[in-house]
């Protein structure tokens, strides 16, 4: 069974903090209503446009998604 998107972006805390993937996977780590079980792109990407941040942007979500797929 493939992991959700959230659990894949974790992967990438605790890394460098001059890496972007690192950035945005901890504002995902400390966002409550990020849908953490979700697999689905337009409902994630839904999210990131609407809660967008310095950290949580869709340039850096469109990276990781290419990543996730890449890693199913």
């Amino acid at each position: 069974m493939k992991k959700s998107f959230y659990l894949y972006v974790l992967t990438f805390r605790g890394g460098d903090w001059s890496d972007p993937k690192v950035r945005f996977a901890e504002e995902v780590f400390h966002e409550h209503n990020f849908p953490k079980q979700s697999e689905d792109f337009d409902e994630l990407s839904s999210y990131i446009e609407s809660y967008a941040t310095d950290n949580l942007t869709t340039e850096v979500f469109d990276e990781l998604w290419a990543l996730y797929v890449d890693h199913a």
